[in-house]
């Protein structure tokens, strides 16, 4: 009698980290008039890793942002923001990130490739990111930390709002720069 073993894969142990919005920033830079930096936030952001076996290159990353919640610390510059020249925040209350793959660069460091939804238009984007560190906070969670950063043009989202100025160029520059410092809590 002869026995055929049949190869087993273990089951994947999938762990659910939630984004803490507490600890989270979202940041964008863009250029004004030229010749400064605008600098600008998102207040409203949530969205959750889900992880495999504890192996980030496995991991998947869905986040939504309320763009209402812009804030560049200017009122007047803010809902100019909200409105349908920019982000037209009645008619698109979200922006969304969802990841199609992670490739581990070295160590810590991280290429995520995903979805970034602006208004109603979607583009491929690439995140550099770096695990920051992971550990057990005060009251017996875990946390885990990440910084990453991009560049997108502006007006691949349809945010083509702009003015000329006398001196040539424009007031706003079409290179917004994005950064972003998560921390997420184990579910």
């Amino acid at each position: 009698m002869t026995t055929t073993l049949e190869p087993t894969t273990a089951p994947l142990t999938q762990t659910t980290w939630e984004i803490d919005s507490a600890h989270t920033d979202v940041g964008f830079s863009v250029k004004h008039l030229m010749i400064s930096t605008v600098r600008g936030r998102f207040s409203d952001v949530r969205g959750t890793i889900r992880i495999d076996d504890d192996d980030l290159a496995t991991a998947s990353v869905q986040v939504e942002i309320g763009a209402a919640g812009i804030d560049t610390r200017q009122q007047q510059r803010d809902d100019h923001l909200r409105s349908a020249d920019f982000f037209d925040v009645e008619k698109f209350p979200t922006i969304e990130f969802e990841s199609r793959r992670i490739e581990r660069i070295e160590n810590d460091r991280y290429r995520v490739v995903g979805d970034l939804t602006i208004r109603d238009v979607t583009r491929e984007v690439v995140l550099d990111a770096t695990q920051e560190g992971r550990g057990r906070d005060p009251w017996g969670g875990e946390r885990l930390g990440f910084s990453a950063k991009t560049t997108i043009d502006r007006r691949d989202f349809g945010l083509t709002w702009n003015q000329a100025l006398e001196t040539g160029g424009f007031v706003v520059g079409n290179e917004i720069k994005i950064t972003l410092d998560v921390e997420a809590v184990k579910k």
